[in-house]
């Protein structure tokens, strides 16, 4: 059973006094997209979407999957580097978007993802797939098996390049999932995607992002275009500390994809803002009592750093609130959960996380145990 306490000292700690207006937040821009999404990519929290959950073709957004799956093989020692990739007669037939590479000859791995991310190329894709998985068919369901494990619930893909296949779709919210994933985790390859040049046998291609060129805090990700899909872009930017995730689908041209993300990322930027509110450890209650332990109190703390995404100006309008557990009987762990936190604004919660003990506590002897029963036995007839 949870035991209500509100945790005021916190909010005086975090948030400073309390705020007396209302913090007003415009709509968000109508963009001329067929799908879009902007999100937090520390924190996950979705700040505007429109048809996010609507099936499209995602064009060579697919690459992103390519290279975060190329970028998961390298990290877990799969594959390195400076591996030498054939290059089959299927690779140097692509159409498309190239990297130029040449049927017969062995290309550095590295260089490959150079050409999925900057000049998104087909033929690279293709002789990254068919390398990692032994062909282009087996590597699709690589990329379904990764889908699922990154939470892209509506997403299937058939191929490695996001060439127009029956079946080959995406969402705007599962895009931004991946590029969430590409930024976390694998951070010495996100980096490429900021990059606004590759040149490879002797041909040098320019980045697809127009971002790159006109806003120095956009680093990344991909293009995408074919006749069904339209003109998508998925960029993201740092401002601040605060990183957003835009996803633009459907729009008519590269110019006004470029404009509408823009759109996305200026709204995101200037309405919100993103904030740790703890570090892993924090006392959020001291000296909680403890039945049956070694010890007869215990500090509660937070098990990890939290973060929150809230409307620029509300951190004074936050409340947060611990439920503890009524008893708290040892022996116990440092990670077993002993009460909860949650942190809300104007009655939304946007946070829910459980506290645990500042450290272990063992059994008492037998005698402190029975003690305690005795005292925990008329504690509870008298209450």
């Amino acid at each position: 059973m949870l035991k209500k306490s509100f945790f005021v000292g916190l909010l005086f700690l975090v948030m400073g006094s309390i705020a007396q207006a209302k913090v007003l937040i415009p709509a968000p821009p109508d963009l001329a997209a067929s799908a879009w999404i902007l999100l937090d990519a520390n924190t996950g929290k979705v700040l505007v979407e429109h048809n996010a959950d609507e099936q499209v073709p995602p064009a060579s957004l697919t690459k992103m999957m390519t290279s975060y799956i190329v970028s998961a093989d390298i990290h877990n020692g799969k594959v390195k580097e400076t591996d030498m990739v054939p290059i089959s007669v299927a690779a140097w037939q692509m159409g498309g978007s190239k990297m130029f590479v040449k049927e017969g000859t062995q290309v550095p791995l590295i260089d490959l993802l150079r050409g999925v991310i900057i000049q998104s190329g087909n033929d690279a894709s293709v002789a990254l797939a068919e390398y990692l998985a032994g062909s282009e068919s087996a590597f699709a369901d690589v990329m379904n098996q990764q889908a699922e494990l990154l939470g892209m619930k509506n997403s299937h893909f058939r191929n490695a390049t996001g060439w127009p296949a029956e079946g080959h779709l995406t969402t705007a919210r599962d895009m931004s999932l991946l590029a969430r994933a590409l930024v976390q985790d694998y951070p010495e390859h996100y980096s490429i995607y900021s990059e606004k040049y590759f040149e490879y046998n002797g041909i040098k291609q320019p980045n697809r992002n127009r971002l790159l060129w006109r806003d120095t805090t956009v680093d990344g990700l991909k293009t995408g275009h074919t006749e069904a899909a339209g003109y998508c872009l998925v960029a993201s930017a740092v401002r601040n500390g605060m990183r957003l995730v835009s996803v633009v689908m459907g729009t008519s041209s590269e110019e006004i994809r470029a404009r509408e993300s823009q759109k996305l990322l200026a709204y995101g930027f200037r309405y919100y803002e993103t904030g740790q509110l703890y570090s892993k450890g924090d006392v959020v209650r001291e000296n909680v009592p403890v039945w049956y332990g070694e010890e007869n109190s215990i500090n509660l703390v937070v098990p990890e750093d939290v973060y929150l995404t809230i409307p620029r100006g509300s951190r004074d309008d936050l409340e947060a609130e611990i439920l503890v557990d009524q008893t708290i009987k040892a022996p116990f762990s440092e990670t077993q959960e002993l009460g909860r936190l949650s942190v809300s604004y104007e009655g939304e919660t946007l946070l829910d996380m459980p506290v645990v003990a500042e450290h272990p506590v063992d059994r008492a002897g037998l005698f402190s145990r029975l003690w305690d029963a005795i005292t925990l036995f008329f504690v509870g007839l008298f209450s």
